[in-house]
C-alpha cells in the first residue's frame, strides 16, 4: 500500500492515534484544508477533518502489515485500543488482529502480507 486519503472526525485525535499506536510521524501540515499528511517510509495516510464524517458504507477495513506482531497486543492494551474478536485470528498462514481508530475506521494488523498467499 502506498497512501489512503481518509476523512476523519478529528484530525488532532487521529494523528496521535496513529503516532502514538505506528510510530507515524506528521509529514505535511495543510493547515488551508484541515489536512495533514502522515506515516513513514512505507506508507502514508492522508487526514482531512470532518467532524460530520460516517465511515459506514465505505472501506470494510484496510490492513498494515507488522513486524512487531507479538507486541502489538501489549501495545493496544497500554494505550487502550480495543482489540476486537478477543485477540488474533487465524488467516490462512497469518495471524491478524482487528482494531477501530478513533473515526471509526476499521483496520487489520496482520504478521504476514496478505496472509501469505
Amino acid at each position: 500500500m502506498d497512501h489512503v486519503n481518509m476523512t476523519v472526525k478529528n484530525l488532532e485525535e487521529s494523528v496521535e492515534f496513529y503516532k502514538n499506536l505506528f510510530g507515524f510521524e506528521v509529514k505535511k501540515e495543510q493547515p488551508e484544508h484541515k489536512s495533514k499528511i502522515i506515516g513513514n517510509d512505507h506508507v502514508k495516510l492522508c487526514l482531512y477533518e470532518d467532524p460530520q464524517m460516517s465511515p459506514e458504507g465505505g472501506i470494510a477495513h484496510f490492513g498494515f502489515n507488522i513486524e512487531n506482531f507479538d507486541e502489538i497486543m501489549e501495545k493496544c492494551k497500554s494505550l487502550g485500543v480495543k482489540v476486537f474478536y478477543d485477540g488474533p485470528v487465524q488467516f490462512e498462514k497469518s495471524r491478524s488482529i482487528y482494531i477501530s481508530d478513533p473515526s471509526g475506521y476499521d483496520i487489520e494488523l496482520s504478521e504476514i502480507p496478505g496472509g501469505g498467499l
